[in-house]
């Protein structure tokens, strides 16, 4: 259990949901009934969610290693690496994720023919890698780039899936669906932007000792919960605007959002105007953790809007 607690088994289970979700809930539904190609066949997009993971699970155990001083201070019940898992095999660990999810990412662009992609993998590893050990302690840099990777897990199967597939014939109709996948994608990088900035708050002491400099320690931790609450602000606003403009004649996905996307984020709002302690903190980033999982499910409901 120690070793699935490491790799952040639950996390990388949503990764993979959302994967799935963008292949077989808003892709090969409309294979047949618009002009739509595909790339990738069951094995071929099996081989991806596994580069992927293996990439996010070295991703966590690097972080877990250089976060030990951190996490003795803020968690000292849930300190994994140098406890029950020791640093050299963490290390091992680390080591052998990366290099498989890279090999797979390797095989994988040589059997789509775009050898190219292969760099893709090869950039989301070093990237993992230079965020746990330089980039985090950045005012917002660090949040910054790790939404992006986030945000490059769902834009990745566009890229594979999408883009290789593409002819004259098809061209609109591959832009249009990869355009609903980037839509999705930044709707995850502002939420997780969000949720970093909250994680900061939550481990401002820690980190300040580890001489980090987070948005609260170089502002103070009451100007950064206020941060929070206009970038939550920001967000209600685009999600009403994205409503108004793309889904306002599809009453049940304009239902959905309002009862299950908008309804949790003006909670947010509202605690992240008041937050002061850390459970009020872990609840907001749990609830956008949450928002983030419903929003992305709503791709499902995507054949109401393009076939309605």
């Amino acid at each position: 259990m120690n070793f699935l607690n490491l790799i952040r088994w639950k996390n990388l289970l949503l990764i993979a949901l959302v994967q799935y979700l963008i292949k077989y809930t808003l892709l090969e539904p409309f294979l047949g009934t618009v002009n739509l190609s595909v790339t990738l066949s069951f094995f071929g997009f099996t081989l991806l969610v596994l580069a992927t993971l293996c990439l996010a699970a070295a991703g966590y155990i690097i972080n877990d290693i250089y976060d030990i001083e951190i996490d003795k201070v803020n968690r000292p019940e849930r300190v994994i690496v140098g406890n029950s898992i020791s640093e050299k095999t963490a290390n091992t660990l680390f080591i052998t994720f990366n290099i498989a999810g890279v090999l797979i990412g390797f095989y994988l662009s040589n059997l789509i023919g775009k050898n190219g992609f292969f760099a893709l993998f090869v950039i989301i590893s070093a990237l993992l890698y230079i965020y746990a050990t330089y980039l985090k302690q950045m005012l917002l840099v660090g949040n910054f780039v790790i939404s992006i990777l986030v945000a490059l897990s769902l834009i990745i199967v566009g890229l594979f899936d999408l883009l290789p597939a593409i002819t004259p014939e098809n061209q609109e109709t591959q832009i249009t669906f990869f355009k609903i996948i980037l839509d999705y994608a930044v709707f995850a990088f502002v939420i997780n932007f969000i949720r970093e900035i909250v994680k900061d708050i939550e481990d401002i002491d820690g980190e300040y000792k580890a001489g980090f400099n987070t948005l609260p320690i170089a502002f103070g931790r009451n100007r950064a919960i206020k941060v929070v609450f206009a970038l939550s602000i920001m967000l209600l606003f685009g999600v009403v605007y994205y409503i108004i403009t793309f889904l306002y004649s599809q009453l049940l996905v304009v239902a959905y959002f309002l009862t299950f996307i908008m309804a949790p984020l003006i909670y947010i709002c509202i605690k992240s105007y008041t937050a002061e302690t850390k459970k009020e903190l872990r609840l907001i980033s749990n609830l956008l953790k949450l928002v983030m999982l419903i929003g992305i499910l709503s791709m499902a409901l995507y054949q109401f809007v393009l076939l309605g």
